[in-house]
């Protein structure tokens, strides 16, 4: 016992920091889902206290992310609250199958452009919408119309004393958040999201401030398992494209934060099929629950790692410390301003949006920056599946069109035969390209082509070539003689003699 207190020690530490960093956002995420507060609450105390303690990453901590903010508001107006239970149920499932069939490394291959891409969309989305509900307005439905919207309802708000005054709250809590960085070292361990809602609701309370609060009706009064009705959405083939949308995108988000996490410490590395099934658990109970779906969220994750965590006690601990304040203290959430939790997503949502990885890309692959950004803008103006099926389909385009690369080298001094070379990748996206050159050879001079270059020659271009050879062959008296790799039939030159074998 003795060498294992310290690790406990830490552990407990470490425990109370990350509750502390997700009290605040665990209620943001909720409120901003367009579900009651208590739901936040109810996945955080899951994603600690079951997921917790599920082996896959003993160091990363899992509970509502804002990256899911803006789908499970989509699914709210689409289907229902009660439905949302049902999507989660399922989606969790289908996450606990794929780790059990150990395909949870796949999602790793991924772009990073898309997953970054899709990060940003929901940032811009989690911007636009929490600015209007930071001046206590409603936001417009479609993406577009919010941002479209933002200069009309920012200068209505600075003219109105309604407007402007939660406007201001909200407006404070984001710079006590991006100035706590600059405080002393000890004042630090505070969480400086949690120094924001606390002194937002202390002006609040003494001021008297007209701005609305967080509407409480009790942690179990919130939860409300999915019933007979909720599953019968199943027949509405939008639900499952939700339920296909949460599976890929929470399932992504957590095994690459997973990996982001592993490079914050040197303890064991993350079993992604292990920690993709706890997930799933971890989701599933949720959907019993009727609460918000969980991933792991790399802002806890890394808080717990940095306050010295060193088992899965830590997070299993936070949750435990989320449970006690749901069950003891759920009626000081009434005092909470509601534009004070706006600021904290507008500055989470910002945090999402990576500038510098966009402006990286840019200077060295502005294919990928093109991914990422169409990713983004696809999730903005059509919404988050539809960005996302976006953003893979172009990847996958771009990836084709990378290893496509093909040179077409030619060689023609004097009067011997006329040289041609292949090097690269010849397939059918490159198709035009090679003909191209070789039907502009002259049809009374003899060809050699050279295809030893290349790395790969699809059934597309060896059947063209084919081809090609055999009209270059019987329309004039040149003969081709190719050389390269041993499959395939190889044209013979006219006057019927066999050509060369290949090397």
């Amino acid at each position: 016992m003795p060498s294992s207190w310290p690790h406990l020690r830490r552990d407990f530490a470490a425990s109370v920091v990350v509750f502390l960093v997700a009290l605040p956002l665990c209620i943001g995420v909720a409120v901003a889902s367009g579900v009651p507060a208590e739901l936040g609450l109810v996945t955080g105390i899951v994603g600690g206290v079951v997921t917790g303690l599920m082996r896959g990453s003993s160091l990363q901590v899992s509970g509502p992310a804002a990256g899911l903010t803006v789908l499970v508001l989509e699914a709210v107006r689409a289907f229902g609250l009660p439905a949302l239970g049902v999507v989660v149920l399922l989606a969790g499932l289908l996450q606990v199958l794929v780790g059990l069939l150990r395909w949870g490394r796949w999602f790793r291959a991924i772009s990073v452009s898309v997953v970054e891409g899709m990060l940003a969309g929901i940032g811009l989305v989690i911007v636009a919408g929490q600015l209007y509900a930071a001046a206590g307005v409603s936001a417009p439905a479609s993406g577009p119309a919010r941002i479209a919207g933002l200069p009309a309802a920012l200068g209505r708000a600075l003219t109105d004393a309604r407007m402007l005054v939660p406007l201001a709250v909200a407006a404070g809590t984001i710079l006590v958040i991006v100035g706590w960085r600059y405080a002393p070292r000890p004042v630090r361990a505070v969480p400086g999201a949690l120094v924001a809602v606390l002194l937002a609701t202390l002006a609040t309370a003494v001021f008297e401030l007209p701005v609305a609060t967080v509407r409480v009706s009790g942690v179990l009064d919130a939860v409300r398992p999915p019933g007979a009705d909720a599953f019968a959405a199943l027949t509405d083939v939008a639900l499952l494209g939700t339920v296909l949308a949460f599976t890929l995108i929470a399932s992504a988000e957590s095994l690459f934060g997973a990996a982001a996490v592993d490079r914050l410490h040197d303890g064991p590395r993350t079993d992604y099929d292990r920690e993709l099934v706890a997930q799933g658990v971890g989701n599933t109970v949720c959907g019993l629950l009727g609460a918000l779906p969980m991933t792991a969220v790399i802002v806890r994750s890394s808080a717990n790692v940095r306050a010295g965590a060193r088992t899965k006690a830590s997070r299993v601990l936070h949750g435990v410390w989320l449970l006690v304040f749901a069950a003891l203290l759920p009626t000081t959430l009434g005092y909470v301003p509601m534009a004070s939790l706006a600021g904290i997503l507008v500055h989470a949502g910002w945090k999402l949006i990576p500038f510098r990885a966009v402006a990286a890309l840019w200077r060295g692959h502005r294919g990928e920056a093109l991914v990422l950004v169409t990713t983004a803008v696809s999730i903005v103006a059509a919404g988050m599946l539809e960005g996302v099926l976006t953003g893979l389909a172009l990847s996958v385009a771009k990836a084709a069109w990378d290893v496509s690369h093909l040179r077409v080298e030619r060689t023609d001094d004097g009067p011997g035969p006329v040289r041609v070379s292949l090097a690269g990748n010849a397939n059918f996206l490159r198709l035009p390209k090679m003909l191209d050159a070789l039907e502009s050879l002259p049809g009374d001079r003899a060809v050699e082509v050279d295809l030893s270059r290349l790395q790969h020659l699809d059934h597309a271009c060896r059947a063209a070539l084919d081809t090609w050879a055999e009209r270059h062959r019987t329309a004039g008296p040149g003969s081709v003689l190719l050389h390269g790799p041993p499959e395939g039939r190889v044209a013979r030159p006219s006057d019927g003699e066999p050509a060369p074998a290949a090397p």
